[in-house]
């Protein structure tokens, strides 16, 4: 596979270029400094020392082209041996790469020792717990979240997803047994007399009920009476009378703790708290009960609208940037994390290990793997790619040591030729 052309490294293009530039021009300008001193020499012999500095410099200009070319292509597109090593070498290259970082980064023990030294907690804390950054990352953080989960929610089928919720919850129902737990709960409530409250409301719930029927229970009565009853007005005074004992026993029972009445509400409660626990035929109709009602079409269109208004709620709240929007309400929660992984020495010490755990784990499973994906990559870039990308990201560096070779040369030969007049 080729891939696309390499861009040069971490440096601009044109600065290396530029570098490539001046190393060559050099080499061009000591070759004629070498010609003119040359030329001067048989005038002057002082000029000798030009044309030493000149000569060596070239020479030393040249050596180092030639070093600097060969590890990327053949000088001159000449066969030379020994030249083009990069390219030529490719294989080899990612496979030391490969084997360098598996040695040094992805043993276990370096791992361990590496991550020892490291308090992640501390540094995830610090950076949760800050207010507001100057380029309000952690803000991003929590907006980003709510932004995702707003559009999870619009990209799935609201129709389809609620009723996979709804089959969720029906498939969890439908394996509870909910006879058992609502007795257990019934239980509860009566021996925590958490019971009398709904008791006190039936009560005076009921004296509503009589009172806003009260023409209803009169024409019963005047109904039931017999016609010389009505005839002497006597229904009359018997409804007045049946009404007056019903408000009294409701008074009664609502002001009287110990009320009968109350005890054997409280008696039959717990009958049936016992039945819902213990009687096969009353948990059987629950059941049976609890199945209808789920199977009933009315119970699913009534759980899909209330599923589209807790969807759109969710939605608006997540994008809502008000300060109850769950973005921001996210953004608090991530600050209180941050300051329990500041505070709590224990939950840093468990998620320091958690991680470096991991992080062994990591290279000791995966470590093989990710040598064989670097080593794999690099294998697959075609020549020109590979010496591309290493001659971008050194390029300038090694067009400085043409330039300081050129200019050392010259430097040793000036030397040599001082030398040599005292010889």
């Amino acid at each position: 596979m080729t891939l696309p052309t390499p861009v040069t490294g971490n440096l601009p293009p044109d600065r290396a270029r530029r570098m490539r530039i001046v190393a060559t021009g050099l080499l061009v300008v000591m070759a004629g400094l070498f010609l003119l001193g040359h030329r001067l020499e048989q005038v002057d012999p002082t000029w000798g020392y030009l044309r030493a500095f000149a000569e060596a410099g070239l020479v030393g200009g040249l050596a180092d082209w030639f070093a600097v070319t060969a590890l990327f292509r053949r000088p001159l597109g000449l066969p030379i041996p020994h030249t083009a090593i990069i390219p030529e070498n490719k294989d080899r290259i990612a496979d030391t790469m490969a084997r360098f970082l598996q040695s040094n980064f992805l043993i276990p023990q370096v791992v361990a020792r590496r991550m020892r030294g490291m308090n992640v907690a501390q540094a995830a804390g610090d950076f949760l717990a800050a207010p507001k950054d100057e380029s309000g990352v952690r803000s991003r953080i929590a907006g980003g979240a709510g932004e995702m989960f707003a559009e999870l929610l619009e990209s799935l089928d609201p129709q389809r997803l609620g009723m996979q919720v709804r089959a969720g919850l029906a498939g969890q129902l439908e394996k509870l047994e909910i006879a058992p737990l609502l007795g257990r709960m019934l239980e509860s409530a009566i021996a925590d007399k958490r019971h009398l409250p709904l008791l006190d409301t039936g009560i005076r719930w009921a004296g509503n009920a009589l009172e806003s029927n009260e023409n209803m229970v009169r024409t019963m009565v005047h109904e039931r009476a017999y016609a010389i009853v009505r005839w002497t007005g006597l229904d009359e005074k018997l409804a007045n009378s049946v009404l007056d004992g019903l408000y009294r026993l409701l008074a009664e029972i609502a002001i009287d703790v110990n009320h009968p009445v109350r005890g054997k509400i409280e008696e039959g409660l717990a009958s049936l708290a016992h039945d819902l626990q213990h009687d096969p035929e009353t948990r059987a109709k629950v059941e049976k009960a609890k199945a209808e009602m789920l199977a009933n079409p009315a119970l699913a269109d009534w759980w899909m609208a209330v599923w589209e208004r807790i969807r759109l709620s969710l939605i608006d709240s997540a994008r809502n940037p008000a300060k109850d929007g769950l973005g921001a309400q996210m953004g608090s929660m991530l600050g209180e994390l941050g300051r329990a992984l500041q505070s709590d020495e224990r939950l840093q010490w468990q998620i320091n290990r958690f991680a470096r755990r991991t992080a062994v784990g990591v290279a000791t499973r995966y470590g093989s793997n990710i040598v064989q994906l670097v080593s794999e990559t690099v294998r697959r870039w075609d020549a020109r790619t590979l010496t591309g990308r290493l001659e971008g990201a050194v390029g300038r560096d090694l067009q400085f040591i043409r330039v300081n070779g050129t200019l050392v040369g010259g430097l040793v030969g000036v030397t040599l030729h001082f030398l040599l007049k005292f010889i």
